[in-house]
């Protein structure tokens, strides 16, 4: 079975995202060697890293990213508490109005009730 590749525009997202990675590594002054065996993974995976190619797992990327000393961004990506859409889809989503607990009618002795 054939794997489905992503949209372009991930595509394209992710080999700029590569190459930011490979900017930051190159900054530092830091080899690939050096930044493979901080993140526990292999030059070749690191390669494909840089180049944005989407079969790495996200962890191989956050490993990197913490490798060259910028901590760990995915904690924040996806935060609930400032996630503007999210936010006001909730917002969207409150109720107009609230009633109060409904009272409950006591059935008459004819209907079956106490008596």
């Amino acid at each position: 079975m054939k794997k489905s590749q992503p949209s372009v525009s991930v595509r394209q997202s992710l080999r700029s995202f590569g190459a930011d990675i490979k900017t930051a590594r190159l900054r530092r002054r830091l080899t690939m060697t050096l930044v493979a065996e901080r993140a526990g993974i292999g030059l070749s995976t690191l390669g494909k890293i840089q180049k944005g190619e989407p079969d790495v797992s996200l962890g191989n990327y956050a490993s990197v990213i913490f490798a060259l000393g910028l901590g760990t961004p995915f904690r924040e990506l996806l935060n609930p508490a400032v996630d503007a859409t999210g936010l006001l889809l909730d917002e969207e989503r409150l109720p107009k109005r609230v009633h109060g607990p409904r009272a409950r009618k006591r059935k008459s002795p004819e209907e079956g009730g106490e008596s």
